[in-house]
């Protein structure tokens, strides 16, 4: 559900805000205050396409922003979200979406980029938008499908069957494989074990490639070390002024002065921790440079191990995933790998039969249940068909015929030339949705017949029948009062009434018959102030509400508007704002 839409610097829209509820909510107001431009601004929310001349004149960046809560049966929306890592804190997220001037733009789920591909279809999880826009999931054949088993109550068989149908498929691609050529799978398998036995002889372990790194460095700049080393042994504690001499000294004579004069003590103290640290720092250094010698075997030796490990490294762990682990952890990885693939490749005879017959009961299930799906999907689009073509009549389509679609997917069976089911991860039939929308009128696709006013009435009287069980939370109706009137616009608000019982309704309205059942009422007006044009929006409370209802009745707000407002709040709608 929607519950917070912030707008800034969108068309001639400066800087909105605003709080929404459940419910029907309508936005009215007069022609070209900016009805469209807040839908615009929704479908840029949605992922929509869009130009850069959205952009409110004098400014860089136009933006949108949205809170919106995800019920708990949107099953689909969390899922998306959990894939992608995205957090979900109490069930709410925040979108933004913004647009520079440049034509760059930006989109967030929460505080984490995503594309405008991404946007759209998490958004299709949430949203339906009908009307002028292009975002009706009417016009998508894949959500047909959905919306009749919805109708069906078989979404939970579906998933189950669609679950099973996978494992079949991965079932089938083993077996596949299994029948590679025995030439190939020899091949194979003697790479596999060259390169086990090659990093087993290695015997790698961990950090081993640094740590000779490091070595190699010291012995092939060896004489550049022992010149640093003599020097610094000559400046602490062999030559005749060294650190260690001279410190000496002055530890003698301040010991000597802090006898006469007590109060040079703490320095005599200082000086001696001093003379005491100098010496320990000279003991081990005379240690260090002691042991120090070169063996020119030891650098053949690390030059012949850091080969072995440079050549590992480029046939079996090149260029890990950064922080994941070491070159040796990963040449280590790949032997566990082709172990198991040598384990796989070497039982594949053995477990070839077992795969057939389980691949033989899974077909056999999964015809079952695609026949059982068939036959309830078939139930169903007659149901919704009667039910929606019913509405419809209602809502100003008296001749129109609604009719899902469900067709059998077959194909030719080369040994006897009959028709055989295909199974796909949804079951075995394609379905889509078909209109006539004039008597006579053969039923065709719905994008090729209905208007957007249309298409919308038809969703409106899908949801109507679906409305109780379905998982998208809000939906927005742009060009539903397009030409109609009197009782089929009380019919049309009747339905989104009804439907705002289960659903959050946004509805682009121009009649007074469909604002006055809103639960929440918002008006667009458009303002001038130092020559620039604004457009702003506001939810009305009841006075505001009844002037409004008057204004779309009558163009004023006189006597008579005001009492025929009020007379149709009291039959139909509601009191509050």
């Amino acid at each position: 559900m929607l519950e917070e839409l912030v707008i800034r610097n969108y068309a001639l829209i400066d800087s909105i805000s605003l709080s929404f509820r459940s419910g029907f909510n309508v936005l009215t107001g007069e022609t070209g205050a900016g009805k469209s431009i807040i839908v615009g601004s929704l479908s840029f929310l949605m992922g929509g396409k869009t130009e850069t001349d959205v952009i409110r004149s004098g400014t860089d960046e136009a933006s949108v922003s949205a809170v919106v809560s995800i019920g708990k049966d949107n099953t689909d929306a969390m899922e998306w979200l959990k894939s992608r890592d995205i957090p979900c804190e109490e069930d709410t997220v925040i979108i933004r979406r913004n647009i520079k001037t440049s034509g760059r733009s930006s989109v967030f789920i929460q505080e984490t980029p995503v594309t405008r591909a991404d946007l759209a279809g998490f958004m299709a999880l949430l949203f339906d938008l009908h009307g002028q826009h292009n975002h009706e999931s009417l016009l998508h054949k894949e959500n047909h499908r959905r919306y009749l088993d919805r109708c069906a109550g078989i979404e939970e068989e579906v998933r189950a069957y669609s679950k099973m149908f996978m494992e079949l498929a991965e079932k089938r691609k083993t077996l596949e494989a299994s029948y590679s050529s025995q030439k190939d799978r020899e091949t194979r398998l003697e790479l596999l074990h060259y390169a086990v036995d090659e990093i087993t002889a290695a015997a790698i372990r961990s950090g081993e490639l640094r740590e000779l790194e490091n070595e190699a460095q010291k012995l092939s700049d060896f004489e550049k070390l022992a010149g640093h080393v003599n020097s610094a042994a000559d400046c602490l504690y062999d030559g005749e002024d060294s650190v260690l001499g001279l410190a000496r000294r002055a530890r003698n004579s301040l010991d000597g002065a802090s006898a006469i004069d007590t109060s040079l003590t703490a320095l005599q103290r200082r000086l001696e921790d001093m003379y005491y640290e100098a010496e320990d720092i000279a003991g081990e250094f005379r240690s260090y440079r002691d042991g120090l010698s070169y063996d020119p075997r030891r650098q053949e030796t690390v030059d012949e191990r850091l080969a072995l490990l440079y050549k590992l490294k480029r046939k079996y762990g090149e260029t890990p995933p950064e922080g994941t682990m070491s070159p040796e952890d990963a040449i280590l990885a790949y032997r566990a790998s082709a172990e198991a693939e040598i384990e796989t490749l070497s039982g594949a005879e053995e477990n070839r039969e077992q795969l057939k017959a389980e691949i033989t009961v899974l077909e056999k299930e999964i015809s079952a249940r695609a026949a059982a799906l068939r036959q309830k999907r078939i139930a169903a689009a007659a149901d919704l068909g009667q039910k929606v073509s019913g509405i419809l009549k209602r809502l100003g389509m008296p001749n129109a015929r609604f009719a899902p679609s469900v067709t059998a997917k077959t194909r030719e069976d080369a040994r006897n030339g009959t028709q055989a089911m295909v199974c796909g991860p949804w079951g075995a039939e394609d379905v889509e949705f078909l209109i006539s929308a004039n008597s006579g009128e053969p039923l065709k696709d719905l994008s090729r017949v209905a208007s957007g006013g249309e298409l919308s009435r038809v969703m409106l009287a899908i949801k109507s029948v679906l409305s109780s069980g379905d998982s998208i939370e809000t939906l927005v109706f742009d060009e539903i009062d397009t030409g109609i009137g009197g009782e089929v616009a009380l019919a049309v608000g009747e339905y989104l009434e009804k439907i705002g019982k289960y659903r959050q309704i946004f509805c682009v309205t121009h009649l007074a018959s469909i604002a006055v059942r809103a639960d929440n009422h918002f008006k667009v007006e458009k303002r001038t102030e130092g020559g620039r044009t604004f457009t702003g929006v506001g939810p009305l409370n009841a006075d505001g509400r009844k002037k409004e209802i008057a204004r779309m009745l009558a163009g004023d707000s006189g006597e008579a508007a005001l009492a025929h407002a009020g007379d149709l709040i009291l039959k139909y709608g509601k009191r509050g704002g």
